[in-house]
């Protein structure tokens, strides 16, 4: 699923810390944002300012998944679910 996006940076938690994962990123040139884990011998340097981004990104998430038929997914066609993803999305833009 990587290999069909390009992205300027990948944040992740620390589950995602994996060393052929992180190889791969950085031999596309996409920045790497992942903290290391605590039991990692040689600990990475991590841009943390840019890793807090990810808290806004899932913040919004929950919120999102407050609306329940966002968070169930009632709506079967995938055209009237972003529909009703988008119209949720403009509600909270606008509280």
């Amino acid at each position: 699923m990587l290999e069909n996006i390009d992205p300027n940076a990948f944040l992740a938690d620390r589950a995602y810390d994996a060393d052929r994962l992180i190889n791969r990123l950085t031999e596309r040139g996409i920045t790497v944002v992942i903290p290391p884990k605590r039991s990692r011998t040689t600990q990475r340097e991590t841009d943390f300012v840019l890793y807090r981004e990810q808290n806004l990104v899932e913040r919004f998430f929950n919120t999102l998944k407050q609306f329940r038929a966002i968070a169930t997914r009632y709506d079967k066609m995938k055209s009237t679910f972003l529909a009703a993803v988008q119209f949720a999305s403009i509600i909270i833009l606008l509280n």
